[in-house]
């Protein structure tokens, strides 16, 4: 089996208001092996920039923060 290009492992995002915590992204787990392409789909305010902007560490804190999760992009943990 190939090392994963990127391997996202268990990635959990919240963001932290004081009406309560908005759980957008909950256990989100995918890999991409070198040479295979990903695509996310779904519904409006599902989640798939939220994960997208996560990888990329662009979440703005506060009010948002990756509660937990690995992300490894070519066996570095980011």
């Amino acid at each position: 089996m190939n090392n994963p290009l990127l391997d996202v492992r268990s990635l959990s995002t919240h963001f932290f208001a004081e009406e309560g915590v908005g759980r957008a992204v909950k256990d989100v787990n995918f890999r991409i092996d070198p040479g295979d392409m990903l695509s996310l789909v779904g519904e409006s305010g599902c989640g798939k920039s939220v994960t997208g902007l996560s990888i990329l560490r662009l979440i703005p804190t506060p009010p948002g923060r990756i509660v937990s999760g690995e992300i490894l992009f070519d066996k570095k943990n980011l």
